[in-house]
């Protein structure tokens, strides 16, 4: 064990790697359905093995912090500026207003208990589940003018009042937005849901990773036997279905192929190719005549790709509008990504610039869409590092500016820059996207690993005086983690149904934005067996993200004063 522990004091780079290792292991035990999450688990890890007394280098940590806050606003960069647009207005005021009331609970609360600043800064992130707050603020305090033991002893109360707050705050907030946030609306979730569902025209959301094995669309082989249809071109065959989305791929008339493209006048008895909807093929497929077994005919190259939109003439318009165009001819869209978050798909849903569309079809037809509508964001394992090196380094020394508010000096510090410079990346990737590429895995290893790395290191620091901490202010922080995290989603709820009057479904997608908190996204999605309560989700997120980042340090500044 000696030889174990000399190891690790020595070669710390050990302990970091240790700390993630077991934090991975603690974030992924399940109490009923419940679980502390990774990043909880690599606080309680470097706690752990903090009390070996172990130095990491503060650089380590920086570096990861950095990492990790440019990866997060490269996330969603585009639909942070999308946010300043009037449609989007709504939802960023309710964030405006929830997040404040964030902050001015915890500086509350923090006055009225004779919080020090690091607890403080402890409550603001672990209430209202913002780790980056750990980050931010701790370089405030660092700066403050105070001698260095009492500023890491400031320090060191921060993730001891997040461990304790975070858990308590997003358990509530999974079970109260889906639970208690509709009858403050005074409505039933599954109804509201069903109802928007059914005008929409919507399926209800399948959990991560499960899959329905009802297939969308199908390409099948029919016999004409409708005398109707002979005579018709394939182009007058298409127009006379009325609105149904049915595409002529091919056809055979003995032993000639002919394309969508020819004149060919179709016959009794010839067999064509029929790309449509499953629902379409069950119900009307016999009013072509019956279907055949026919490899040779059905043997044409489709495809799978995923395009970022990026034609500003697209941008607002909703999917049954896109459907009209010329360039949407026999292709069809499986899937609709708004950062990192799966969008319903319905004949409303409006796209935005930045949007990822995963369209499948005949290879001609997909490449021609995929040109008319953005970018092809084809499958590559390279990240270009030139982006992400020159974006942080660019954000680090934007954010080492400073002004002075009420006698009260505000910088975003370089962990706050690189977040602001990932939001101007992220962007610009969405409008440019032939540069800039930075992989779904690689996304993970930066946001996901980078900050597991700082929090475990941030732990292994704090270790020491954990315990102690923890036995001073437990009792007390518990309560206030819970009242600190239901007030300002209350708050959001109120005004964003009965003074905005938005949709509520969108108003529980938007407190969960607004809060960061993707799990109770999925609890009220759960509850709502439906995904729609996501379009509410992607711009409070965005704007959450940037706002509860930026009060750690504004936090620090006021308590300083």
């Amino acid at each position: 064990m000696g030889f174990v522990v000399e190891g690790l004091r020595n070669n710390p780079e050990l302990a970091v790697f240790l700390t993630v290792a077991l934090g991975f292991l603690i974030g992924r035990l399940k109490f009923g359905s419940f679980s502390l999450g990774v990043v909880v688990g690599c606080l309680m890890a470097g706690v752990l093995v903090g009390q070996l007394d172990i130095k990491v280098p503060a650089t380590v940590k920086a570096v990861f912090f950095d990492l990790f806050l440019f990866t997060t606003g490269y996330k969603v960069g585009p639909q942070f500026f999308r946010a300043l647009k009037r449609d989007a207005l709504p939802q960023m005021a309710l964030t405006v207003v929830l997040c404040v009331t964030c902050l001015l609970t915890a500086l509350t609360f923090a006055k009225l208990l004779d919080f020090d600043m690091g607890t403080a800064a402890g409550l603001l992130a672990g209430a209202f589940s913002e780790s980056t707050v750990i980050g931010t603020a701790g370089e405030a305090i660092q700066r403050l003018d105070l001698p260095q033991a009492q500023r890491d002893a400031l320090v060191n109360n921060i993730p001891v009042a997040y461990a304790v707050t975070y858990l308590v705050g997003t358990a509530v907030l999974v079970w109260f937005l889906p639970k208690i946030g509709p009858k403050l609306m005074r409505i039933d979730l599954r109804e509201a849901a069903a109802a928007m569902q059914s005008a929409a025209g919507a399926a209800a959301g399948h959990a991560e990773g499960v899959t329905s094995a009802a297939r969308l669309f199908d390409v099948r082989a029919y016999r004409v036997e409708n005398p109707t249809l002979a005579g018709k071109t394939i182009g007058e065959l298409e127009a006379s279905t009325k609105g149904v989305r049915a595409f002529v791929l091919r056809v055979r008339s003995g032993k000639a192929l002919f394309d969508h493209a020819s004149d060919h006048r179709i016959q009794a008895g010839d067999i064509i190719a029929v790309m449509a909807k499953y629902e379409i093929h069950a119900a009307r497929g016999d009013v072509i005549g019956p279907e055949v077994s026919d490899p040779e005919l059905l043997d044409i190259p489709l495809e799978a790709l995923d395009v970022v939109l990026t034609n500003r003439a697209i941008d607002g318009r909703s999917l049954a509008e896109l459907a009209q165009g010329a360039f949407a001819r026999g292709v069809f869209m499986s899937k609709l990504t708004r950062a990192g978050i799966a969008m319903p798909i319905t004949p409303a849903t409006k796209v935005n610039r930045g949007d990822m569309m995963s369209l499948v079809g005949p290879l001609a037809e997909v490449e021609r869409a995929a040109a008319e509508l953005g970018y092809p964001d084809r499958q590559t394992s390279a990240t270009d590092m030139i982006f992400v090196g020159l974006g942080i380094f660019l954000g680090g020394l934007f954010g080492l500016l400073s002004v002075v508010v009420w006698g009260i000096p505000l910088t975003l510090t370089a962990s706050g820059g690189a977040l602001f410079m990932g939001l101007v990346f992220g962007w610009l990737r969405s409008a440019y996207p032939f540069f800039g590429r930075i992989p779904e895995p690689a996304i993970w290893i930066f946001d996901t690993v980078g900050l597991c790395i700082f929090i475990g290191i941030v732990g292994i620091g704090a270790g020491p005086s954990f315990v102690a901490g923890l036995k001073a202010t437990g009792a007390s922080l518990i309560v206030v983690g819970l009242v600190s995290s239901l007030l300002p989603h209350i708050v959001g709820i109120l005004f964003g149904y009965y003074v905005l009057k938005m949709n509520p479904l969108i108003v529980l997608g938007a407190c969960a934005g607004a809060g960061t908190i993707t799990a109770a996204l999925r609890a009220v999605q759960d509850e709502a067996q439906s995904s729609i309560p996501a379009l509410g989700y992607t711009v409070p997120y965005a704007i959450g993200n940037i706002l509860l980042t930026a009060w750690g340090p504004i936090l620090v500044a006021l308590m300083a004063r």
